[in-house]
């Protein structure tokens, strides 16, 4: 990482520090010595650098995954986005993440059996929600209503499983992983492309409520 300014921001320490903490989660775990380590690296004052991470482990988690979301912006942009069809824009965004995430499995690891514990289980909740809200919105989905929350709600269960698959996956670039996600990926798009018809098939329905106003209140 490059060395910081002397009036950086903690914003901007914790930003920077992120992936380098990571780095040093493997073997220190998400701690004191990670921060400390990291520290060193980037020329920053380590009683300073643990003032940007205040809640401890989970904000550090936290702020990695920050660094993934931005990693994966940059390596699928908005242009290249706009070139794909939704599977491979929800495809390509999450198998970005996968190869930010590779080089630090074992802090992966370690992240996910902290964010486990159930004090944490609410932020490991937010924390799967915004990954998927971001990689949806990416992918250009603007829906408002219910359909909103299930597709978030799916591709956090799904972008999980194919973490729980990636974390032990040694197979060539981690082609059993990417061939696992394409297959739940599928799912997804099915089941909106079912739920969608089914919708439809509704709204053709004859309205129950009208047929009884017309009962009750007959044409003069």
């Amino acid at each position: 990482m490059d060395t910081l300014p002397e009036d950086a921001t903690l914003d901007e320490i914790r930003a920077a520090l992120a992936p380098v903490i990571a780095e040093n989660a493997a073997f220190d775990g998400w701690s004191d010595a990670a921060i400390e380590a990291a520290a060193q690296t980037g020329g920053v004052d380590p009683d300073v650098a643990r003032l940007a991470f205040p809640g401890g482990a989970v904000e550090m988690i936290a702020a990695w995954f920050e660094h993934v979301d931005r990693a994966m912006i940059a390596t699928v942009p908005d242009d290249r986005l706009a070139t794909m069809k939704v599977r491979e824009r929800i495809s390509a965004q999450v198998e970005a993440r996968l190869d930010v995430l590779a080089p630090n499995r074992e802090a992966l690891r370690r992240a996910l059996a902290i964010l486990a514990r159930p004090q944490h289980a609410l932020r490991a909740a937010k924390l799967g929600w915004h990954a998927a809200d971001l990689m949806w919105r990416r992918a250009g989905d603007t829906a408002t209503d219910y359909n909103h929350y299930t597709k978030r709600a799916i591709l956090s269960g799904v972008y999980a499983a194919t973490i729980t698959v990636f974390l032990d996956d040694e197979s060539e670039g981690h082609a059993d992983t990417r061939a696992f996600l394409s297959r739940r990926i599928d799912g997804i798009l099915k089941f909106e492309k079912t739920k969608a018809q089914l919708i439809k098939q509704r709204e053709r329905l004859p309205s129950l409520s009208r047929f009884v106003g017309r009962l009750r209140y007959p044409p003069a």
